[in-house]
């Protein structure tokens, strides 16, 4: 067992956010001594803490994968005292972990190559076994060639997600780039859905069904949360050769377009599908990396139920509502927590509801002062004033708040604006919001409660995210809004009342 006492790395500031709602505390950071993009990238002194994979274990404390290759297991990180914080590596040697599940007796490691299990067997915490679970998938030395995962869905399947290869040595043309597979028990891979670009993060919701986080780039507009599922395309047409595999459920059935409307290319691919909710580029997020659901009994503030995604380049952790209209999910994103000292990759949510998130910043670049490390984020038990959840109507939305609203500054039109725009569905790199018009408010409607405000809107479009400022309404007390945005991806305008 290790305790890190290098005095140059570790930050003891349990300093609290502007907000002054979640407190955060720095377990490891540290600064490199180059750049993140070097070429001859060198790490401080002392535990290089690149987190790229983090779960919370059966007996109590946090395993994280890093990107040299190990697994480390980090005791008493619920402590407030960086002295009571112990690690102990359990398995090195790995090639570019991207993350990791506790399963059975073992752990289940994404590898660039293969699904490793870890077991420990002589229980010493070191692993003495690595076994390969599953592999098939091409790895051709391209760098960007990543594998994630892995995630238990609420059926039981086990899902990985690849990137396409992009540069030096790419071959989307070989097995499996850009694919959301499931392992079989018998270690055999099936292809369910295709069109991923570079898929850094899987999740499910309460119900159990799985997400991913995509990242905007060729074929992909913005950044999109999409529902994981069989038989569908995600966009990216890079790493389609696979859909030939025997083991492949999707099977494209038209001509793909380029340099279309969103719209119109979902009517003209049958088997093309919109995310579940774009993240506007930087009002929301630029690279997406982990989904986390809040699943703490309301003792990480009043979210459960909604989805926490990490975000690289801007630092951030950002909050989406999701509900299902005609069967298929859609919602809204919400900025949450931001200003972490690296580049967000991974999170967690430990025993004690508290929310850890995992750094790195090599190789990109992000807003962050750090190079990687580790921070703590707790509830400090205030309620935030701010938009819970925004419900999708046939002649507009609801909004429900943390706290009641003053009633005259809730119920003036004036408080509120909205407009909507849509994207471009192209091989060049990301899209500008196109079509843009705005929306009339044309009632607001407040609840009993004060906790819910009925909008009627005019000029509702499917298929456009509805971007909506919410900046004069306040609380009782007369406070505004922390996040007075919301973005909403209407896929469906709802023929009922679905609330």
């Amino acid at each position: 067992m290790v305790r890190l006492a290098v005095a140059c790395i570790l930050v003891s500031t349990g300093f609290v956010t502007a907000d002054a709602i979640y407190d955060r505390f720095e377990i490891l950071t540290a600064n490199s001594k180059t750049a993140s993009r070097a070429q001859n990238w060198k790490p401080s002194e002392g535990l290089v803490l690149e987190v790229s994979g983090m779960t919370w274990t059966s007996d109590n404390r946090l395993a994280v994968t890093i990107r040299k290759g190990e697994v480390w297991f980090i005791n008493n990180v619920e402590s407030d005292s960086l002295e009571d914080i112990e690690y102990q590596l359990f398995a090195q040697g790995l090639l570019d972990p991207l993350g990791i599940l506790e399963d059975g007796d073992g752990f289940l490691v994404a590898q660039r190559t293969e699904l490793t299990r870890l077991r420990d067997t002589n229980g010493d915490d070191v692993a003495d076994e690595y076994l390969m679970e599953a592999s098939g998938w091409n790895v051709s030395g391209s760098y960007h060639g990543y594998t994630y995962g892995p995630l238990r869905d609420g059926q039981g399947r086990l899902w990985i997600t690849t990137n396409v290869d992009m540069g030096d040595l790419s071959d989307n043309n070989a097995a499996w780039r850009g694919w959301g597979l499931t392992i079989e028990p018998n270690g055999n891979l099936t292809g369910h859905a295709g069109g991923m670009r570079s898929p850094a993060g899987l999740g499910k919701n309460l119900e159990g069904d799985a997400f991913f986080v995509d990242q905007q780039g060729g074929w992909m507009a913005a950044t999109p949360i999409h529902h994981l599922r069989s038989g569908v395309f995600y966009g990216n047409i890079e790493g389609l050769a696979s859909q030939n595999l025997p083991e492949s459920l999707l099977k494209i059935s038209a001509e793909i377009p380029d340099g279309v409307f969103w719209q119109e290319a979902l009517i003209q691919v049958p088997e093309l599908v919109p995310p579940a909710v774009w993240l506007p580029y930087n009002k929301i997020g630029r690279s997406g990396t982990d989904i986390q659901v809040i699943d703490e009994d309301g003792a990480f503030g009043p979210f459960d139920g909604q989805l926490l995604i990490g975000e690289f380049s801007n630092v951030a952790v950002n909050r989406v509502f999701l509900e299902k209209v005609n069967d298929e999910y859609q919602g809204a994103c919400f900025q949450f927590l931001n200003k972490f000292p690296s580049g967000v990759v991974r999170l967690a949510f430990g025993s004690d509801s508290s929310l850890y998130v995992g750094m790195t910043n090599r190789g990109w670049s992000s807003l962050g002062n750090r190079a990687y490390g580790l921070v703590r984020v707790r509830w400090n038990g205030v309620t935030p004033f701010e938009i819970k959840e925004m419900w999708a109507k046939p002649d507009g939305f609801e909004l429900t708040f943390t706290q009641p609203v003053d009633p005259a500054s809730a119920s003036n039109l004036e408080s509120y604006q909205m407009s909507n725009f849509t994207y471009n569905y192209q091989s060049s790199y990301g899209s500008e919001e196109l079509r843009k018009e705005s929306n009339r408010i044309l009632e607001a409607e407040v609840s009993d409660d004060r906790k819910r405000v009925r909008l009627k809107i005019d000029g509702l479009r499917e298929l456009y995210v509805h971007e909506l400022h919410v900046n004069g309404v306040t609380n009782e007390k007369g406070e505004h809004l922390m996040h007075p945005e919301a973005y909403y991806t209407l896929n469906k305008i709802p023929v009922t009342n679905n609330k």
